[in-house]
């Protein structure tokens, strides 16, 4: 059963989020309202990935994913929140969010999310996708100003790239292109380092803005 904390500052919402995917199957182990408090329950419940609102007092969600990162906490992270703002999403994704969603997605929608973040893939709303791509190719590289050029992939790492960015997990992409999923973890850091990528979320920012995804 994949393991979920919720971090959201209304409990109401926390609770009913709790109810609906107990209902699905999975398993709430921990509950935070703010950032701060995300940290603690996060190291002492060690989940199979954090949903998290953005839009929260005190410690809010990029705080949140910035001190996950600063910490080498590698659990996959969820955004679910109602901003659909541009830098918002630009934001959480640079700062290492595995996903965004909205919360009027169903409930099918979200465990989907869920399994799919939990098993190393990426979902970003079909709603915000396309402002999104047109944010990163106009704006500054996702890996900053000082990053090094691109090297060039090899066809098979072009394929591996094109459904990661499709949110699909290295076991689900060995299955489609018939490859040891071992395989597909060596082309995947391999795309990490060419691209100069800290994970494979940044990964496909860069390829978007360096024009190497369609």
């Amino acid at each position: 059963m994949t393991r979920v904390v919720v971090v959201d500052d209304q409990t109401l919402v926390r609770q009913g989020i709790r109810g609906l995917l107990e209902v699905a199957e999975i398993d709430v182990v921990g509950e935070a309202d703010d950032g701060r408090a995300a940290l603690d329950v996060v190291a002492a419940s060690s989940p199979d990935v954090v949903l998290l609102d953005l839009r929260m007092p005190r410690y809010d969600g990029i705080w949140t994913l910035d001190q996950l990162r600063a910490r080498g906490v590698d659990i996959p992270v969820l955004v679910l929140t109602t901003f659909d703002d541009d830098a918002l999403v630009l934001g959480a994704l640079r700062a290492g969010a595995r996903g965004y969603l909205l919360k009027d997605v169903t409930l099918a929608q979200l465990t989907r999310a869920i399994r799919t973040v939990a098993d190393g893939g990426t979902l970003i709303a079909p709603s915000i996708t396309d402002r999104m791509l047109r944010a990163i190719r106009s704006g500054p590289s996702p890996v900053g100003p000082q990053a090094l050029p691109v090297q060039p992939l090899t066809e098979r790492e072009q394929e591996v790239l094109r459904l990661v960015a499709h949110g699909y997990s290295n076991r689900e992409i060995a299955e489609g292109l018939f490859l040891a999923e071992g395989t597909v973890k060596n082309h995947v850091s391999t795309i990490l380092t060419k691209l100069g990528a800290r994970d494979r979320t940044n990964a496909v920012l860069r390829a978007l803005h360096e024009g190497i995804l369609d």
